[in-house]
């Protein structure tokens, strides 16, 4: 991340047993997870790829910033549930009025994902 200290905002989110550590920055969009990029990560799994990025979209800010991460522990189901409510968290340290946004958009925001047999 090329952003000064005071332009990084930490924060950590849990899930499960799933902890992220999240470091968000201005920049262009682009999420690394564990030193990889968020489509390397994830793989096929474009619904853990959907709900990682939920908080960006739900504020209409996808695209302004970078985000690094360092997860570790559970599933990638449970990761991506962590890295969530890590962005979310971040990104209300920048900006509070976030904050209401997003605790109203809460319903719109799946807390289960299903899985289709085919």
């Amino acid at each position: 991340m090329t952003a000064k200290k005071s332009d990084v905002w930490k924060s950590v989110g849990r899930r499960k047993s799933s902890i992220a550590r999240v470091m968000i920055s201005s920049g262009k969009g682009d999420i690394t997870i564990n030193r990889r990029n968020i489509d390397t990560y994830f793989g096929g799994r474009d619904i853990l790829k959907v709900v990682t990025k939920q908080p960006f979209e739900v504020l209409g800010i996808d695209g302004q910033y970078d985000v690094d991460i360092n997860v570790k522990g559970g599933g990638l189901s449970g990761q991506a549930g962590a890295i969530r409510l890590g962005i979310s968290r971040g990104i209300e340290k920048e900006n509070p009025e976030f904050r209401k946004i997003l605790k109203e958009n809460k319903k719109t925001l799946p807390f289960c994902l299903y899985v289709t047999n085919s």
